[in-house]
């Protein structure tokens, strides 16, 4: 079984497989080097050569595995429940372990104690299952993943930027609650695990734009300045991968429209002007990634805009990615024993192949299918909110069966909604 980077695989045939990403979460406390988990691991992959895609290991038949390593999973193949055969897919095998430290707050002077942004190492155990925990039905994921790859692809071949332009800068924009700022910190920390073996670590910045700029509009742009100097300060490590996180990014606008309304002095333009000219400036180094959210589409700066290279809606989920979220919520609550006994529940797919025909096997599954499409408009922040509020408000005891956790969602999802209706009629 081979091991090799990021290229793809070609067979005899001259088929071209796709990369099978494997991803091993090394426990805290292990001192062995990498290259003994990876033979290990590849023992491990050589036993059970045909599994199901996004299959997860957390047991093992191999002590050194269960004494050094948490988990080992097929992450990121397409189709949830497609079988693969690693054997004949080019295998990249990532071994991290997570940093438990808290983030550090950069502060730009310290008698006023002004906090510039949040700084951790990744990858990090607050981050930890962000990336799974999103549910988008387009291939959304998969594409911020391949446009960051190709940037440090380009980057380490020396394509030339004034030839093929490039700006490593990506805009998430969308209504509150559809999970860009955390589709920013699970990109960032999936990226740190794949491309480990390119840089030693990865940091994370991110800075709130709107508190910015409400606080700083006095003080021109020179707080900017400080504040992308320490940035650079990170960047200048090599052997680093540095994202910055910019959320709200509107905010440059609002300063500007601030400005020319005559609400603020032309000290706002050159807040704005300081963190566009920094960007600039930091862009042309090869291991830095901008990461840039909106909720508001219409306010987004367009000289921000021009500089973004992805500019990526995201909106609420469909009842199909609705469905998946509640899936993974219910498993979630099987396992923790809150629902109890565990019964299982078919995905999506194989209710398709059984053509949603109602029977004691799909019963369940249905039922859930039915309350995914009463939750359609609801933002993501708000999807998993619902089961708690199934068991707060409409759970009769501490444990419940799936069937009666369903209609307590049922009810959840009708209370939801009649809250956001009285919200409205308030207005």
């Amino acid at each position: 079984m081979e091991i090799s980077g990021a290229d793809q695989h070609m067979t005899d045939v001259g088929i071209i497989r796709p990369d099978v990403h494997i991803e091993v979460q090394v426990k805290s406390e292990s001192t062995v080097k990498r290259s003994d988990i990876r033979t290990h691991v590849l023992s491990l992959l050589d036993r059970h050569s045909s599994v199901l895609a996004s299959y997860k290991w957390t047991e093992f038949d191999d002590e050194f595995l269960t004494r050094n390593v948490k988990s080992v999973t097929i992450t990121d193949a397409v189709g949830p429940k497609q079988f693969i055969d690693l054997r004949v897919h080019n295998l990249c095998i990532h071994i991290f372990s997570l940093n438990d430290d808290s983030p550090n707050t950069l502060t730009l002077e310290e008698e006023e104690e002004l906090s510039a942004a949040n700084h951790w190492l990744l990858p990090a155990g607050e981050f930890h299952g962000i990336w799974e925990s999103l549910v988008y039905e387009e291939d959304i994921k998969t594409h911020l993943l391949d446009y960051v790859t190709t940037t440090i692809f380009f980057s380490d071949k020396n394509v030339d930027s004034n030839l093929i332009a490039w700006n490593r800068v990506v805009l998430l924009h969308g209504p509150p609650g559809t999970g860009k700022t955390s589709l920013c910190k699970g990109l960032a920390q999936k990226l740190s695990i794949r491309l480990s073996g390119r840089y030693a670590y990865s940091q994370f910045v991110e800075i709130n734009s709107h508190s910015l700029f409400s606080k700083w509009f006095s003080e021109s742009g020179k707080l900017v300045t400080k504040m992308f100097q320490k940035i650079q300060e990170l960047i200048d490590d090599k052997d680093a991968l540095v994202f910055v996180l910019i959320d709200e990014v509107e905010s440059l606008t609002a300063a500007r429209n601030a400005a020319q309304a005559g609400t603020e002095p032309s000290d706002a333009i050159r807040v704005v002007n300081s963190v566009l000219t920094q960007l600039d400036q930091i862009k042309r180094h090869p291991n830095v990634v901008i990461l840039t959210t909106s909720n508001v589409t219409e306010k987004i700066d367009l000289a921000f805009v021009d500089r973004a290279d992805i500019k990526q809606y995201i909106g609420p989920p469909s009842a199909n990615a609705i469905f998946s979220i509640y899936l993974s919520c219910l498993e979630e609550l099987m396992k923790c024993q809150i629902i109890y006994p565990r019964q299982q529940l078919l995905r999506l797919e194989e209710l398709v192949t059984m053509n949603f025909m109602e029977s004691d096997v799909t019963r369940l599954s249905l039922m859930l299918r039915k309350i995914s499409q009463k939750s359609v408009g609801f933002s993501g922040r708000t999807l998993r909110k619902i089961p708690f509020l199934a068991h707060a408000l409409f759970g009769k005891t501490s444990t419940m069966t799936v069937e009666s956790f369903l209609k307590a969602m049922d009810l959840a999802v009708e209370n939801q909604r009649q809250e956001q209706a009285n919200l409205v009629n308030c207005v």
